[in-house]
Order: structure tokens, then C-alpha cells, then sequence
């Protein structure tokens, strides 16, 4: 792993001293994040590929490690990696749109990410990573933030669209993806064509960037 630059360093501590999603004074305690922060993020000098995801799990929140999950055994299935390239930081950042788990709906789903994070942290992140040519935009969070207001409404919009994005000429590149939780198994089973002309072009590219 490389020398660590003072700014990365500083960030990081930042981020992990994070609790803007707890103390929110002006809304009301059923708005407050349920349970201690946990800021999960991977900020890296060197990575030429960013993972942006949504927000971590109950599992990420416990073991503080992003996609420690279900969600995460098929990403790397998705990517062609194993857990030790998925987890080096040189190769591989992985920031979410909000880093903490946000706690689950009346039906037990998972909440959005927490509006307050990727407003606050984003901007800060990307500078700091300008080293980065791909970003995974998993989601239609991310999808949203990193394209910008020509994103499409749904999520299978914009990763039907896929190339628009992610053979461009500005840098990073963005690759729109489907959250690879299990609860989408439905959905790429409706969509063949992402197994099929998605995940080759994913797995080349970055095998490309990230040796």
C-alpha cells in the first residue's frame, strides 16, 4: 500500500467521526438515526475504480466492512474479483451514498441512505479521488448523484442506457448498475441482456484498471 497523503488521512478521520445523521436538532427524534453511527467508507490514493453504493447494511454496520453480505458475494461474482482484491484499497474505493446503516422501513426493508450525507461529504470525496476513471453507480441513488439531472427516473432506465454513460469522453466514466442485493433477483432475471452485455464490459474494464 502506498505513503498516505495527509488530506486522505484527514478525511477519513472525519468521515468516521461523522454524526450529522444522529444529531439533527431542528427535526424530531423519530428522524434521528436509531442506533450509534457507523461510518463506512473506503477513500483511496490509488484506486482507479469507485464503488458507490447506497447505503451500508445491518451486516456492513455491525462489522464495519462494505459489502460483507449477500449483496456483496454477488458484486464480486459481478466484477470477476475475489475478497482480498475487493478489499485492497490501492485498487478498489467504495463509498456509499450515505455511510451509515439508516435502519429499516415498517416493512423491514432496509430505509434509503440518510439525505443529509451525500450532500454534506460527496463533493469533499470526489476531490480527494481524482485518480478515479470508473465509478460503479449501484442503484438509482448514486445513479442520480454522480450523471446529474439528465439521469433517468427509474433505475432500469438508466442502466438500460449504459453506455451512454459509461463510454463518454468526461472522466470518471459512470457504469449504472442494479443493486446486487437478492431481492433483485427478479429483476435480472426479467433483464437477460445485463447478464449478457453488461457484466462483460464491467468485468474487462475493470480488470483493466485495477492491476
Amino acid at each position: 500500500m502506498g505513503e498516505e497523503r495527509d488530506d486522505l488521512a484527514a478525511l477519513r478521520a472525519a468521515i468516521a467521526a461523522c454524526r450529522i445523521c444522529r444529531d439533527q436538532p431542528a427535526r424530531g427524534a423519530e428522524d434521528r438515526l436509531p442506533h450509534e453511527p457507523r461510518p463506512v467508507a473506503v477513500i483511496s490514493s490509488s484506486a482507479r475504480v469507485l464503488i458507490a453504493g447506497q447505503a451500508p447494511g445491518l451486516r456492513v454496520h455491525e462489522s464495519g466492512l462494505p459489502f460483507n453480505d449477500a449483496s456483496g458475494d454477488r458484486l464480486r461474482q459481478w466484477l470477476a474479483v475475489d475478497r482480498e482484491t475487493f478489499y485492497d484499497r490501492d485498487k478498489l474505493a467504495i463509498v456509499p451514498m450515505g455511510f451509515c446503516f439508516p435502519g429499516y422501513d415498517a416493512h423491514g426493508s432496509d430505509l434509503p441512505p440518510r439525505r443529509e450525507c451525500a450532500p454534506y461529504w460527496r463533493t469533499s470525496v470526489m476531490a480527494a479521488m481524482p485518480q478515479v476513471e470508473l465509478v460503479l453507480a449501484i442503484g438509482h441513488y448514486a445513479q442520480r448523484w454522480h450523471i446529474g439531472p439528465d439521469c433517468p427516473k427509474s433505475m432500469t432506465a438508466t442502466v438500460v442506457g449504459w453506455r451512454r454513460y459509461a463510454m463518454r469522453n468526461a472522466m470518471p466514466a459512470i457504469l449504472p448498475l442494479p443493486h446486487p442485493s437478492w431481492r433483485n433477483t427478479g429483476w435480472l432475471k426479467r433483464n437477460p441482456w445485463f447478464e449478457a452485455e453488461v457484466l462483460p464490459f464491467l468485468r474487462e474494464r475493470v480488470g483493466l484498471l485495477i492491476v
